[in-house]
């Protein structure tokens, strides 16, 4: 695992020990709040065209929203296989690597 991701997953734990959370941070909790954070990024995009959803970047205030839940997201996908002691990097690496078995190239 990169030294980026290890040292972002030691953070999230270290903020999450600091306040006592980590009885809370159970793959099913964790699992739940990916759920509601995936959600919330969904939301932004909820109504838009396929055009005005490549443009949501364009604007500063959807930017950042964008930018916030897709961190959400990431904390939370870290804390989760931090909690199950998944490598995510190795994780999506094998995951491609079947994905490429199971759809050939044309």
């Amino acid at each position: 695992m990169s030294e980026e991701l290890q040292g972002l997953r030691r953070r999230l734990a270290d903020f999450a020990a600091a306040r006592h959370w980590e009885p809370y941070h159970t793959p099913k909790n964790l699992a739940a709040a990916l759920s509601v954070e995936s959600a919330e990024l969904l939301e932004i995009f909820q109504w838009l065209t396929p055009e005005e959803s490549s443009r949501v970047m364009a604007d500063a205030d959807t930017a950042h929203r964008v930018e916030d839940e897709v961190a959400d997201v990431l904390a939370y996908l870290l804390q989760f296989c931090e909690a199950l002691g998944i490598d995510p990097l190795a994780a999506l690496s094998a995951k491609i690597d079947r994905n490429e078995e199971r759809f050939p190239k044309p």
